[in-house]
C-alpha cells in the first residue's frame, strides 16, 4: 500500500520534494533495480498531466526527488490536484506514494 504525503506548490516557484520509502517500521526499502515515474493531474481520468522530474537519489535507502521548474509552475492553475509515484522494475510496478498537490496561486511573474 502506497504511502500519502500531501504537497504544496507555490504558482511561478521552483519545486522539489525528498520523499523516504519507508516500511512500516520506518525503516527504508531499496529501491535498487528500480525506476520511478510520478505524475500529477487535475482528476483521476484526467487526460493531461504535469510530469515530475523524478530522481532516484539513494537506491539503497529509499531516496528519491521530484521537481518542477518555475516556469512549468507558473502555468499551473492555482487548485487541488493528485498525484502519485510508481517505481517499476521488470514487471513489477509498486505505487511507493500518493497524495493530494495543492497549488497556491502566485501574484509576481519573473
Amino acid at each position: 500500500m502506497a504511502t500519502t504525503k500531501n504537497l504544496i506548490i507555490d504558482q511561478g516557484s521552483s519545486f522539489t520534494e525528498y520523499i523516504e520509502y519507508l516500511d512500516n517500521s520506518k525503516n527504508p526499502i531499496s529501491l535498487s533495480g528500480y525506476t520511478i515515474a510520478s505524475e500529477m493531474r487535475r482528476s483521476f481520468p484526467a487526460a493531461n498531466s504535469i510530469v515530475f522530474t523524478s530522481t532516484i537519489i539513494d537506491a539503497a535507502n529509499g531516496n528519491v526527488q521530484i521537481s518542477l521548474v518555475a516556469s512549468t509552475t507558473a502555468n499551473l492553475k492555482s487548485g487541488r490536484y493528485l498525484y502519485d509515484m510508481l517505481a517499476t522494475s521488470g514487471n513489477t510496478v509498486i505505487r511507493i506514494i500518493e497524495g493530494i498537490v495543492t497549488v497556491n496561486p502566485g501574484v509576481t511573474h519573473v
